[in-house]
């Protein structure tokens, strides 16, 4: 897998085959934190929550669900499995999510392209700038050759899910990590 200028400092992701037909993530945090996220996937052949790492990678969507999950934020399907937890998680991870736009432009982008792949579709240039234009009345920010990139990177991901029972390794970069708003404030001191 290709590391895409990840360092030391990222979070790194692990989609992990479930005895149960589904799919575990494992989350590690730059912080420590270590997580694991369950993934209801078993009508699909991809993993959804690997599709919105896909999506939110290539598209550079840095405030989408992994994003979020990088600067602090813990969804209610996490459960942290190692690390310390902040004395502060709750309200954290509260005021990331609040000030995160990428959450809806991911889940909406992120459908649409997995559905593609899991129909085996052409790459859904059209079908991506309808479902951003429910989302906002400007121009589509994702050009072509990003939108045929992530839906390239997650059939062949998709592939090789399938074809073995090994995790799938996926390192997070830096840069795609969502801003805390409080941590943003103390900087600008």
């Amino acid at each position: 897998m290709c590391k895409r200028g990840v360092t030391l400092d990222d979070m790194h992701l692990t989609f992990q085959h479930d005895p149960r037909g589904e799919s575990l993530t494992l989350i590690r945090r730059a912080d420590g934190a270590v997580f694991t996220l369950s993934s209801y996937t078993r009508k699909w052949r991809v993993p959804h929550d690997l599709s919105h790492a896909v999506t939110e990678r290539e598209l550079g969507i840095a405030d989408g669900i992994f994003g979020v999950i990088a600067a602090g934020a813990v969804f209610s399907t996490m459960t942290q499995i190692e690390g310390k937890a902040r004395y502060d998680a709750k309200v954290r991870s509260d005021r990331i999510l609040k000030a995160a736009k990428g959450v809806g432009v991911s889940e909406a982008i992120a459908a649409v392209i997995h559905e593609a792949v899991e129909k085996r579709q052409p790459t859904p240039y059209a079908q991506v700038r309808e479902s951003w234009g429910v989302i906002s009345q400007d121009p589509c920010p994702y050009p072509d050759e990003d939108i045929n990139r992530a839906t390239t990177v997650l059939r062949e991901l998709g592939e090789q899910w399938s074809a073995t029972p090994e995790p799938l390794q996926f390192p997070w970069p830096t840069r795609l990590r969502a801003t805390d708003p409080k941590s943003a404030r103390v900087r600008a001191r």
